[in-house]
């Protein structure tokens, strides 16, 4: 079993790594959380049932290891955790101001799932729509009509206030 995890191992490392640092901006968490993933996925390899492929199981897992990280540093940090430059126009470059991210983060925080996730990572995670449908397992269309409902319905929670 190790060969066969070792061999896992070399060749989704990178994409892993490289998923995660997109999260992330910061090599040096990318690293730890494509660490921990590996780790992760070699503990429950055998709750693996094949319904996805194995680079997709292992972003999921990278995902969630790297969320769980920053509700972490959440609790450490009272300063911002994410500054990050967003490439969409409108609501995402009001990112770059703290006060309307803030604003923005309170509305992100009263949207129901999917939308708050996929909102996050398209903004802040700066993900493709075909990444994020992989993620959810779900189609490209699906990924940017729930993006574009969760930006929509993120501007009439700012209209609201």
């Amino acid at each position: 079993m190790t060969e066969e995890f070792e061999s896992i191992y070399n060749q989704y490392f990178r994409d892993v790594y490289s998923f995660v640092l997109s999260l992330s901006r910061n090599e040096t968490v990318a690293e730890e959380i494509t660490q921990e993933t590996f780790f992760k996925a070699l503990k429950s390899i055998d709750r693996f049932k094949g319904n996805c492929k194995i680079n997709v199981w292992l972003c999921q897992i990278a995902k969630n290891t790297y969320f769980s990280y920053l509700d972490k540093q959440k609790r450490f940090n009272t300063g911002d955790i994410i500054s990050k430059k967003a490439s969409e126009i409108s609501i995402e470059e009001t990112l770059l101001n703290k006060e309307e991210t803030f604003r923005i983060h309170k509305a992100l925080h009263y949207l129901d799932e999917p939308y708050k996730e996929v909102f996050t990572l398209r903004v802040f995670g700066e993900l493709s729509f075909s990444q994020i449908s992989q993620l959810f397992e779900k189609t490209e269309s699906w990924a940017r009509v729930t993006f574009h409902r969760a930006k929509r319905k993120i501007q009439d929670l700012l209209k609201e206030e």
